[in-house]
């Protein structure tokens, strides 16, 4: 007998942004990192993130519904993962990608009815169609947007540092830096290898606070420059993470063509994404974030693993593999 149709799963993803925006409020309101300090009643938790009395109960026990909270005794308090992940004290707070989800991203993709029709971003580039020259105007708006680079970098560094040999290489470029998680996670990994952090002027001094946090400072540099007007810096291993995906296929074989370039015989290059699977049916999330480079930028799209090695192999690299990283994400290497 075959199981009946239900709707279920149909509702679910349709309402999937309640879900979704009851997260990002927490994130917002501070809920994870007030609970981190300890367990709270509802009635001290409400009052310390400014909750109206109406709407606390709903809210709390929705997070505890959807496994984000735990309450025992009348005491909430946060999941594993949430304590991990989302407590703003912590070196692992991941929560950086999602307040610029909150704050850019969810009113950005209610217009993506309007960016399937017009293949025009609908962010804040929306009339000048450069997001970049947008975001990095803003002193606080980049430092945002930077953070949540490193979160959305975060466990791919650790799984680049576990997977590369690494052993075998003594400096690495790290091109679109950002705040510095990739670079960060290398050095502190490998204290033989030389690390820089490729990225616009404007980046320098949240890279470099990011470094000094982290100890790794006198053993990384930060290089100023734009990967389309300038050389790439050469290394043993050029990275680039979460850029190639940001660009028209012209701008992805130019950029491919300069790492090859900038690499000497026998160099690597590593590109990571959340590399599309080459069938186009299981990284969900890999298609979504395709999409999510319409909503974002002018021409920029996210690939399978087949469609980079061969625009590897178009810029002249002997060797591609694609290998699994962590999540939805994979590493390309193209070995010159």
């Amino acid at each position: 007998m075959t199981t009946a149709a239900t709707p279920e799963k149909i509702f679910n993803i349709g309402f999937g942004f309640w879900s979704s925006k009851v997260l990002l409020s927490a994130v917002e309101l501070g809920v994870f990192t007030e609970l981190a300090k300890g367990p709270l009643d509802l009635a001290s938790l409400a009052h310390r993130i400014g909750l109206h009395d109406r709407a606390a109960r709903d809210f709390l026990d929705a997070l505890v519904a959807l496994k984000l909270l735990d309450r025992g005794d009348g005491l909430y308090s946060n999941s594993a993962e949430t304590d991990l992940f989302l407590d703003r004290a912590k070196p692992s707070y991941i929560g950086g990608l999602l307040e610029m989800a909150n704050t850019r991203l969810y009113s950005a993709w209610g217009a993506l009815t309007e960016a399937l029709k017009t293949g025009k971003p609908q962010n804040e580039s929306k009339d000048s169609g450069d997001l970049f020259a947008a975001l990095y105007a803003d002193p606080n708006r980049l430092r945002s947007f930077l953070a949540a680079m490193s979160g959305v970098s975060a466990g791919a560094a650790q799984a680049i540092a576990a997977k590369f040999p690494w052993k075998e290489r003594k400096s690495f470029v790290d091109v679109g830096a950002a705040q510095g998680m990739v670079t960060v996670t290398l050095a502190r990994s490998y204290p033989h290898l030389a690390g820089t952090g490729f990225d616009l002027p404007q980046v320098q001094p949240v890279f470099e606070e990011f470094a000094g946090k982290s100890g790794v400072l006198d053993r990384v540099v930060f290089r100023g420059g734009n990967f389309f007007a300038d050389p790439l810096p050469t290394a043993d291993v050029i990275i680039m993470g979460h850029i190639l995906h940001d660009w028209d296929l012209t701008q992805k074989r130019m950029l491919l063509a300069k790492a090859y370039d900038a690499l000497p015989k026998g160099g690597a290059l590593i590109v990571y994404e959340a590399i599309i699977d080459d069938e186009r049916r299981q990284n969900a999330f890999g298609l979504l974030m395709s999409l999510n480079m319409l909503i974002e930028t002018s021409g920029g799209f996210d690939f399978t693993g087949a469609d980079c090695q061969a625009w590897m192999r178009e810029a002249g690299f002997a060797e591609t593999r694609v290998e699994p990283l962590v999540g939805p994400d994979s590493m390309v290497i193209g070995v010159k």
